[in-house]
């Protein structure tokens, strides 16, 4: 996705039901602000986030928003779903719009599964979301994964290597893999592990262990790029993002 632009002149000119040539008459006036700065361009680029006055008055303020959501098991990442609940009813259940627009222009970045928990973003930022989730930027995502079986160091060159699906005909990217604990009680019979990928290809990490046929048991995600699922989130539970969380995101992109 793309977040879409326009000519400056052509905006005030729809917004305002006037000719191009009055625009110009009042760029040259100095009548229009764009984003805090005199507009002199008639040319200019804007976006749905420029802020646009006119003679003080405002024609466009929307804000950009960045949500983190703990997602819960059994919730779809979904806008409208007529058998679950959504990750947006559950931000319209905590009151985080101030109307119904803001709800609906939302788009989730990278979704999760019905049985898979943890961080999930949502935006209405196309550009944001875009670099974001795009490959060519390889931005990590860490999941955290129970296991049915133990793992052995066979597991972290497999994922290390790539592995080839001959249903899509293609070749995983190298994922990495931590065990983090081959020795739990035995009474659970659960086993842990970390998985750090840059992709995320339908059932990827239940299909990668189901080559060693060890059974994906539970699945959370923990981070994506820097920004990593506030602690203080209970389950079901979200929070806009903070600037510095937002520029993290994009320190990532450009260090990666």
């Amino acid at each position: 996705m793309s977040l879409s632009t326009a000519r400056l002149d052509r905006f005030i000119s729809e917004h305002c039901n006037i000719s191009r040539r009055a625009v110009r008459l009042m760029l040259a006036k100095k009548r229009i602000v764009v984003d805090n700065v005199i507009a002199d361009d008639i040319g200019q680029r804007i976006d749905k986030f420029s802020k646009i006055l006119l003679d003080g008055h405002i024609l466009q303020d929307n804000l950009a928003l960045y949500i983190m959501l703990n997602k819960p098991i059994g919730v779809v990442s979904a806008t409208i779903d007529k058998q679950h609940k959504t990750v947006i009813d559950l931000l319209v259940e905590q009151n985080l719009f101030s109307d119904s627009e803001e709800k609906d222009n939302l788009h989730i970045v990278g979704r999760l599964d019905l049985n898979t928990s943890g961080l999930l973003l949502l935006t209405n930022d196309s550009r944001w979301s875009a670099r974001l989730m795009s490959p060519e930027h390889k931005v990590e995502k860490c999941y955290q994964v129970t296991l049915q079986n133990p793992l052995t160091d066979d597991y972290q060159a497999a994922f290390a290597k790539g592995m080839y699906f001959d249903f899509e005909d293609i070749t995983t990217k190298p994922a990495k893999l931590n065990i983090i604990s081959n020795d739990v009680d035995q009474q659970a019979n659960q086993y842990m592990a970390e998985v750090k990928l840059i992709e995320g290809r339908y059932h990827q990490i239940k299909r990668m262990f189901g080559r060693f046929g060890n059974p994906v048991i539970g699945l959370h995600r923990q981070a994506i790029g820097n920004l990593l699922l506030d602690e203080n989130l209970a389950e079901g539970d979200s929070r806009f993002l903070t600037d510095d969380e937002v520029l993290s995101i994009f320190t990532t992109l450009v260090t990666n």
